[in-house]
């Protein structure tokens, strides 16, 4: 057995056969019924044998052949039932189909669909989730294990495929490269809405069982991947035209930042460590650190590695293969497990030796021995030589000369790509010299035009301006050593040589409010030495302590950014963002843009979902997380926008919080009055109720809530001002050096002082201490109900430590223990404070009337029968001009937010002008059937994010 062994790894190393009675074939190398077409190879160089189906134009880039079904299957084209025995399968994809749907199918095969990309984008995973019905884009099998999403688009990958997932992510942005006349249709395949439809001929094109059907990431049309040809190929953003911010309306020069970064993506949504670098065999993980499965007796399981890259991270892939299988039969299988369809003559597997106990220069010791050694050299070192080694890696063979593929990096050019022969003399130089007559630019003289090397990663895309004595067959090569995967996501552009000028706009956060530009940026000098000529300050929003800086260089803003993250200014983290310029004469007539912000810790957790679900429905560039910066960065890319609205996703703090930032920095906006929504996903969500937007927010489909935003109506509501000035407290010396400075505060909804911001404060530290505890509105609710039962017993008097005075009138208090300022006709989760009841003394509430109306309740059990209904508050007074001042200091609560008040004033009247905010139409937004095939003006509704 052992000689047999030895003498089939012998002819896996030397290309030859095995010696005669060795296994032929496999099912699981696919019996050598490939066919392969590689760059360089020309037609008809392909190896081709008996029941292999080479790939036709309507099959890009598959190897299909015939097989024996041994479990009910679905073709991945129609979806149908696969009935019989016999199915047609790719044995590099895994895409599976009936015999008649083969010259049909226009999906391409993982193989080759990099280099179908006309932009390439990278992806934006976020962190490992389960993903039920859904299925892999790269491998097609079900992700039955945890699995990646990306957070901008429709792609689901396992860890393992992510090395080999294409970077075509969607479009959001300018980012120097060329720009498109019209948007055209970007096709997302499977993974649809249970019952979606095909707009073409209007039968179902979704699948539970297989990757099937396609849907479009912008204007959500769903069709079968045979129906999409058919289509209009332009894109209209469909039903949310109006609300989504144009691609081509931003720019943003990323350059060295990652997709997360310039999405704004916080750390914590970002992929585990090492997601996506370890190995599979077709179905199992094997990677570093991973227990490989025992094979059958008959077979044995090898680790392949795809280049030094690979070997040096300990990042291999396994195949399983007979223990006398012929090398051809296992070299295409280590070509398939890379998803490398080119010619395996021009390929060979050389053995890796076992590591020793050289410590870390070992890796520099079999990196020469792979370079100076013969294949036979490598399969006899070390101890057990007679063995077949476990560990092996794909060498590309010596080219005397490649066809290489050049594309044109600007638009105006009626061809997607030339094609040129690269010779061992030939430099980026001479392939400059020859490419530009094939373009139409040979009147253009080579000097003013460049040669620029892509690297197309699924995370990450990466430009390199090559040299002009650049050679480019030693080029090739050197990549091919380092990783053949990397060889194959690998394009080369050729590109006017003219100097981009590099503007990138960094918004920094966290710093002291109140400062002068002066001062600003002599502190962020200090703590970042800002380089001189390459670094400006273009905004400060000193109230909000925050400035945007424009760096003039990649590198230093690359550099700025990763600083800025690690600082502290007076023990307070700063806030690094990279922002993109809204180029607003270029919007559209009738586009108003929705402006987006999500808080994740707002009542039942649920932000983190919807902060998905808006950057797949919208452009994710007008999708903000509060947690990451604020609001403030969402108005200052809008600023020059002439007509936006705004979507609040949060409880009523969140909503006073937007509300207040928009007031601060209205004088700076084109549009300085934007209307504002709310998606109400707090635990009382008051104005939520007052504005129709419901009692909370329960999953309802996002496509839907974007539709009703759409179709709302504005009203005026009033804003208050409230002036805590705790300097007058108690009288004494003492009391006045430990007094608060003044400060202000911004309400929309009410102003609680005494037992309801006392049970506000309680049951908000309760949720610092442990926030994990507070993901359902119902418990949080119950938590409100325990703390109120443990302040039964209490009585303070709240009537002997405040005074009030309201239109300059002292106003004598019942004896009472809170007083509530209420500006909307709900408080404590719905409940109505006021009543119903006329009263000849005071006006009837309206929250756009300029006035307040003032109640008091006796305690915990007079609030809980106001939130049942069963009695009303102890209405006071009604005005617009108020004066409190508190003897003691006393719990106090604005909009949900609570804290304790020093003794002092407090000074409550309009904030200047009325605030535009939607209601929500009492009409249901129309649709049919499933909200994600609504048809609504002759469009589809885009699917929603679910797991």
């Amino acid at each position: 057995m052992a000689a047999a062994a030895e003498s089939g790894a012998r002819a896996w190393l030397s290309g030859g056969s095995p010696r005669p009675g060795s296994p032929t074939s496999s099912p699981e190398l696919g019996a050598g019924s490939r066919s392969r077409l590689g760059p360089g190879s020309g037609p008809g160089s392909g190896i081709e044998r008996p029941g292999a189906r080479p790939p036709g134009p309507s099959a890009p880039g598959h190897s299909f052949r015939k097989v024996t079904l041994t479990k009910p299957t679905f073709c991945h084209l129609c979806s149908d039932f696969i009935w019989g025995l016999a199915g047609i399968l790719c044995d590099v994809c895994n895409f599976m189909s009936h015999e008649k749907c083969v010259k049909h199918v226009k999906t391409p095969c993982t193989s080759v669909a990099p280099s179908l990309v006309r932009v390439p984008v990278a992806h934006c995973f976020g962190p490992r989730g389960h993903y039920k019905r859904k299925f892999c884009a790269v491998c097609r099998k079900g992700l039955e294990a945890p699995a990646l999403r990306c957070e901008v688009c429709e792609l689901h990958v396992h860890p393992d495929c992510v090395p080999f997932a294409c970077s075509d992510c969607r479009q959001c942005h300018l980012d120097g490269h060329r720009d498109p006349d019209t948007h055209h249709h970007h096709w997302r395949e499977g993974n649809l809405s249970s019952g979606a439809r095909c707009e073409f001929c209007r039968k179902t094109c979704s699948s539970s069982d297989v990757l099937a059907g396609v849907r479009c990431e912008w204007c959500g049309v769903q069709a079968h991947s045979v129906c999409s040809a058919v289509l209009t190929p332009e894109c209209t953003f469909g039903r949310l035209r109006t609300m989504v911010l144009p691609p081509a309306c931003v720019r943003l020069l990323s350059r060295n930042f990652s997709k997360m970064h310039c999405f704004r993506i916080s750390e914590s949504a970002a992929p585990e460590p090492g997601d996506g670098d370890d190995g599979v065999d077709g179905s199992a993980p094997a990677g570093p650190g991973k227990e490989v499965a025992a094979p059958e007796s008959s077979k044995q399981t090898l680790k392949i590695f795809d280049g030094n890259d690979t070997v040096q991270r300990n990042h291999f892939r396994v195949i399983s293969v007979p223990r006398l299988a012929r090398s051809q039969e296992v070299l295409e299988a280590a070509l398939r497990a890379y998803y490398i369809t080119e010619d395996p003559q021009a390929f060979q597997l050389q053995a890796l030796p076992p590591p020793t106990q050289a410590g870390d220069a070992d890796t520099e010791a079999l990196g020469k021995v792979w370079s100076g050694g013969t294949a036979e050299d490598e399969g006899s070192r070390g101890p057990g030589s007679r063995d077949v080694p476990e560990a092996w890696v794909i060498r590309a063979l010596p080219r005397t000369q490649e066809v290489l593929k050049i594309y044109p990096a600007w638009l105006k050019v009626g061809v997607a790509y030339v094609s040129l022969r690269v010779t061992p003399q030939s430099t980026a130089q001479t392939v400059v010299l020859e490419v530009l007559p094939l373009l139409g630019r040979q009147d253009e003289g080579p000097e003013g035009f460049q040669l620029l090397e892509v690297l197309m990663g699924s995370r990450q895309v990466q430009r390199m301006v090559l040299a002009d004595e650049e050679l480019l067959l030693g080029r090739l090569q050197a990549i091919r050593q380092t990783s053949l995967r990397q060889m194959s996501q690998t394009r080369f552009y050729v590109a006017e040589r003219r100097a981009v000028a590099p503007r990138v706009s960094l918004f920094v956060g966290g710093l002291p409010p109140g400062l002068s530009p002066q001062e600003y940026s002599s502190l962020l000098d200090e703590a970042m030495s800002l380089k001189a000529g390459l670094v400006s300050m273009s905004h400060v929003y000193s109230s909000q302590g925050a400035v945007v800086l424009d760096v003039a260089c990649f590198a230093e803003a690359e550099r700025l950014y990763m600083l800025v993250r690690d600082t502290a200014v007076h023990s307070r983290p700063l806030t690094a963002l990279v922002l993109p310029d809204v180029l607003h004469t270029k919007l559209p007539p009738d586009c108003c843009p929705l402006l987006v912000f999500v808080n994740p810790k707002s009542g039942g957790l649920k932000g983190r979902d919807l902060l998905c679900s808006f950057r797949k429905l919208l452009n994710p560039h007008q999708v903000f997380e509060l947690t990451n910066g604020g609001p403030l960065p969402g108005f200052h890319v809008f600023s020059q926008v002439p007509c936006f609205r705004v979507l609040v996703c949060g409880g009523d703090g969140t909503v006073g919080w937007v509300l207040a930032t928009l007031e601060e920095v209205r004088h700076r906006l084109a549009c300085q009055e934007p209307a504002v929504a709310i998606l109400p996903l707090g635990t009382g969500n008051d104005l939520g109720r007052v504005l129709r937007w419901g009692a909370g927010y329960s999953g309802e489909d996002p496509f839907s809530v974007l539709l009703s935003v759409d179709e709302a109506d504005a009203v005026l509501m009033d804003r208050w001002t409230i002036l805590l000035d705790a300097q007058e407290a108690g009288g004494g010396e003492g009391s006045v050096v430990d007094a608060e400075p003044p400060k202000i505060v911004h309400m929309s909804n009410y102003c609680g002082i005494g037992i309801d911001a006392e049970l506000s404060l309680d049951f908000h530290q309760a949720r610092e201490e442990e926030p994990g505890k507070f993901t359902s509105r119902l418990h949080n609710k119950g938590v409100y109900v325990r703390v109120g039962l443990q302040k039964l017993s209490q009585a303070r008097g709240l009537h002997r430590e405040i005074r009030l005075q309201v239109e300059q009138q002292e106003v004598e208090l019942p004896s009472i223990e809170g007083l509530i300022f209420i500006n909307i006709p709900s408080w404590g989760s719905g409940a109505d404070l006021w009543g119903s009841d006329s009263d000849s003394k005071f006006e009837k509430p309206r929250m756009d009337d300029g006035l307040l109306e003032v109640v008091g309740v006796t305690g915990v059990v007079h609030m809980g029968q106001v939130q049942g209904g069963l009695r009303s508050g102890i209405r006071i007074a009604q005005g617009s001009y108020f004066r409190v001042t508190l003897l003691k200091a006393t719990p106090v609560q604005v909009d949900g937010e609570p804290w304790v008040q020093a003794p002092g004033h407090m000074i409550i009247s309009a904030a200047g002008p009325k605030v535009h905010m939607l209601r929500k139409a009492k009409q249901k937004p129309r649709k049919a059937g499933n909200p994600r095939d609504a048809r609504v003006d002759g469009e589809p509704a885009p699917e929603g994010d679910s797991k």
